[in-house]
C-alpha cells in the first residue's frame, strides 16, 4: 500500500545535538533522545571505496572485515562476545564515501562498549593468517555478487554511467585486486584514512554526562591530526548513452536510467531532486507509476532512487517489465518526463510530494540507528545543522523551479540508458 501522507500536525523538531571537536580534529556530536532503550555508538571514516588509490580497488571493504579479526587487546571473536554479554549487537557498512561501525547497547554500558569498539576500529591487529581467511570470504562475498543478475545489471549500469570514476567501480573489489593485496598495504591504508578529521563519533541515546568525558580520554585522541580533511576528487559524471546487455538468468526484463544530481553538500538542489524524483517514481500516483503500472498496466515494477554522495548524487530509474513491452514503456518514459520540463505539476501534486519527502525525513529519525548515522554523516562532511533543516529548504521550490530547474536535467538524451534483456 502507499505510504499515508497525510499531514502531519505534531510539532517535531528532531533530537537536540551537541557537537565538539577533538585537539586532533575528531567530530563528535551527541544526540539527546531521553525516551531510548538503547544508545548507539557509531564511528564513521572518509574511507569508502572512493578513498582508495589504483591498486586498492577494495580495500576498504576488506579492511572492514579485517577489522573484526580482532586487535592487539581483542582475540577474534572477543569484541561480539564482550558486546553480546553488555547486552548490545554491532555491525559495520561500507560505502562509496565512507564506512562506519556501530554498536546498540544499554546505555549504562555505553562506556564500556566505547572502549571495545575503539580499540577494534582503530588499533586492527590485520595479522597475516587472518588476512588471508578473510579474503576468502570476500572472494566468496565477490562470486556471490556475481551470480546475482540483479547486482550485475546495477553495476554495468555505473560502470557505463560513471565510466572511470571511484562510483563506477564495486565497492567490493574484483577477484585480481584482492588477490594482490598484502597486511602491510591494509595497514598503510588504515593510517593514512583513520585519522583526525577524517573520522566522527555520533552518539545517540538517552543523555550521559560520563560519556563526553570518556570520549575525551578515549583511543579517538591517539589519531594522528589530518591536516586536509576536504575530499579534493573531482565530481562524478554520468556519460549519457545507451547500452543494451542480455542475462540468462534474469527473472524479467528491465530498462534503467542514470543521471547526475547535485553533491550531498548543495541540500537546496538536494531537495529539489528528491523532490522531483518523488513526483515522477514514489507511490501510486507518482506519474510514472501511475501510467505506466496503474493505467497501462505494461510493467511490474517502477522505482526512482535518489542515492546521496559526496562526489556528486546519482539519480537511478528502473523499470521492470515483460520483454516485449520494453520499446513502448521506453517511450512512454520518454513522454512523461518531457511533460514533466514542458508544464508544471500542479499545486496539489507539490504538496503531495512535499508531504511524502518531508513524512520520509522525520521518519529516518525514529531510532538511535538511523539518527546516529545521520548525525555522524553530517558532521563528517562539514554540514554541522539540525536534523530537519533540509526540510526548510525543501519548503523553497515551486513547480515553476521545478520544471526549470530540475525537470530538464532529468531526460531521455541525458541519461545513461541501460537495456536488460
Amino acid at each position: 500500500m502507499e505510504l499515508c501522507h497525510a499531514v502531519l500536525t505534531i510539532p517535531f523538531s528532531g533530537p537536540t545535538l551537541d557537537t565538539w571537536t577533538l585537539p586532533n580534529g575528531v567530530h563528535c556530536v551527541s544526540a539527546s533522545m531521553p525516551d531510548a532503550p538503547l544508545t548507539c555508538l557509531d564511528l564513521w571514516c572518509r574511507a569508502g571505496s572512493s578513498s582508495e588509490k589504483a591498486g586498492e580497488e577494495g580495500m576498504a571493504h576488506f579492511l572492514e572485515h579485517m577489522v573484526f579479526k580482532g586487535s592487539a587487546g581483542l582475540a577474534p571473536g572477543a569484541f561480539d562476545t564482550a558486546i553480546e554479554a553488555l547486552g548490545g549487537s554491532s555491525n559495520a557498512a561500507t560505502g562509496f564515501d565512507d564506512v562506519h561501525f556501530h554498536v546498540l547497547i544499554p546505555p549504562e554500558r555505553a562506556e564500556e562498549a566505547l572502549e571495545l569498539l575503539l580499540e577494534l576500529v582503530l588499533k586492527p591487529s590485520l595479522d597475516a593468517d587472518g588476512f588471508s581467511t578473510e579474503r576468502d570470504v570476500v572472494l566468496e562475498e565477490i562470486a556471490q555478487y556475481a551470480d546475482q543478475p540483479n547486482e550485475q545489471v546495477l553495476q554495468r549500469l555505473l560502470s557505463e554511467g560513471c565510466g572511470d570514476h571511484a562510483y563506477g567501480r564495486p565497492i567490493l573489489g574484483t577477484p585480481s585486486s584482492l588477490e594482490a593485496m598484502d597486511p602491510e598495504a591494509m595497514r598503510r591504508f588504515h593510517q593514512r584514512r583513520y585519522r583526525g578529521a577524517n573520522c566522527c563519533l555520533a552518539i545517540a541515546g538517552p543523555s550521559s554526562d560520563q560519556l563526553p568525558a570518556a570520549v575525551a580520554s578515549s583511543a579517538l585522541m591517539g589519531l594522528s591530526p589530518q591536516m586536509d580533511p576536504i575530499n579534493s576528487a573531482a565530481e562524478v559524471g554520468v556519460c549519457p548513452g545507451r547500452h543494451e546487455i542480455s542475462l540468462e538468468r534474469l527473472e524479467s526484463s528491465r530498462l534503467l536510467m542514470l543521471w547526475p544530481a547535485a553533491p550531498s553538500r548543495e541540500q537546496g538542489a538536494v531537495m529539489g531532486a528528491d523532490l522531483a524524483t518523488t513526483l515522477l517514481g514514489e507511490g501510486r500516483r507518482s506519474r510514472l507509476v501511475h501510467r505506466l503500472r496503474e493505467e497501462l498496466q505494461i510493467v511490474e515494477n517502477v522505482s526512482m532512487d535518489l542515492s546521496l554522495l559526496e562526489q556528486g548524487s546519482l539519480i537511478t530509474l528502473e523499470v521492470i517489465c515483460p520483454e516485449e513491452n520494453l520499446a513502448v514503456v521506453e517511450r512512454e518514459i520518454g513522454n512523461i518526463l518531457r511533460e514533466a520540463a514542458d508544464h508544471p505539476v500542479s499545486e496539489r501534486e507539490l504538496q503531495r510530494g512535499v508531504q511524502l519527502v518531508s513524512n520520509g525525513l522525520r521518519y529516518a529519525l525514529e531510532s538511535t540507528g538511523q539518527v546516529s548515522g545521520l548525525c555522524a554523516s553530517q558532521q563528517l562532511w562539514g554540514r554541522n545543522q539540525d536534523l530537519l533543516a533540509p526540510l526548510q529548504l525543501l519548503q523553497t521550490w515551486s513547480a515553476i523551479e521545478l520544471q526549470t530547474a530540475i525537470f530538464p536535467t532529468l531526460q531521455p538524451e541525458q541519461a545513461c540508458v541501460l537495456i536488460a534483456r
